[in-house]
């Protein structure tokens, strides 16, 4: 949006992408974060999409974050993802 040409290199230091690949591993590549986020907790991964694809001021979407973080937290998924973790086990998301 500034106008500034910025290579593939620039743009994953900044965290703009999370990487860059050649053509012929883009689907493994997008295969492995697709299991990668399919792993997490789904009412999470909703709200997060959901913020995204409604594209809003940062005002507005800061404050639905928050709103958004206190349902998360008061969620099934919130203790089983802490339970995972003391236990040193891979969470069972169930999305609930």
């Amino acid at each position: 949006m500034a106008g500034k040409i910025i290579d593939a290199k620039e743009v994953t230091s900044i965290g703009f992408v999370n990487g860059v690949v050649k053509d012929e591993e883009l689907l493994e590549k997008a295969e492995e974060m697709a299991t990668t986020i399919a792993q997490k907790g789904p009412i999470a991964v909703k709200m997060a999409k959901t913020l995204i694809n409604e594209n809003q001021e940062i005002k507005k979407g800061l404050e639905k974050g928050i709103a958004y973080f206190a349902r998360c937290f008061a969620t099934q998924d919130r203790l089983e993802g802490i339970y995972a973790f003391l236990e040193k086990r891979k969470p069972e998301f169930k999305g609930i």
